[in-house]
């Protein structure tokens, strides 16, 4: 693959997440703008949203026109919870995926576990480094996937009932999506598989409640859940 096209990749991506942190900000600044400004912001929002809709276009064009990227992009969503963001985010910033063992997958994301140990003290474990624009993508991925992906699911529901907290319980989600999709381009194993088996039902008690009340102390508005 010619590096140019690698390059070209990147920046289309960076720019996307680029366009979306500016169209965040107008809208936010509108919201708290007098009205004198509301058209002034209201005809940037358009044009941001404008060029936002185009990018999108010319990253499926390049994906499109490179086998080696459509054959990968296949593969990737076709998993549950994997859209086009995900995907061209982990082609242009993670090409390693699906070359690596998992622990290597790991580390390179920054989802590796490491340990805060010091003689006889035994410190917890935290994650650090990695490729943070990865990793970012990846969590509103796994959010999604908590509620749509059957392994991720059941993963999920598991480690809050044997009592892990929200935030560590969907970091260790976020590690098991990414080396799932990392044995997925390894094998070339489509994920469609995942979308004929039925979403575990929750074996938590009064699970929604529990769920809900400690994603809203972590403020994880995303991870509220609805009784099946």
């Amino acid at each position: 693959m010619a590096n140019e096209q690698a390059q070209a990749l990147g920046a289309l991506v960076t720019r996307r997440r680029q366009l979306v942190e500016m169209l965040t900000a107008e809208k936010n600044r509108r919201a708290n703008a007098p009205k004198v400004l509301h058209r002034s912001i209201d005809k940037h929002i358009r044009w941001l949203e404008k060029r936002l809709s185009g990018l999108d276009d010319e990253l499926a064009e390049l994906i499109r026109d490179t086998p080696l990227w459509r054959e990968r992009d296949e593969l990737l969503r076709s998993v549950p919870g994997v859209g086009k963001v995900l995907s061209s985010t982990l082609l242009a910033h993670l090409p390693e995926l699906g070359m690596l063992n998992r622990k290597q997958i790991a580390a390179l994301a920054g989802l590796a576990p490491f340990n805060r140990d010091s003689g006889n003290l035994r410190g917890s474990r935290c994650i650090w480094g990695g490729r943070a624009q990865v990793r970012r993508v990846l969590y509103m991925a796994t959010v999604s996937g908590v509620r749509s992906n059957p392994a991720i699911r059941t993963f999920y529901l598991r480690l809050r009932a044997s009592g892990k907290h929200a935030k560590p319980a969907l970091m260790a989600c976020m590690r098991k999506f990414l080396v799932i999709l990392n044995a997925m381009l390894h094998n070339k194993t489509p994920g469609i598989l995942l979308r004929s088996l039925p979403l575990p039902q929750p074996f938590l008690p009064s699970w929604p409640r529990i769920f809900n009340t400690v994603a809203a102390r972590k403020g994880d508005r995303h991870l509220r859940l609805r009784p099946p």
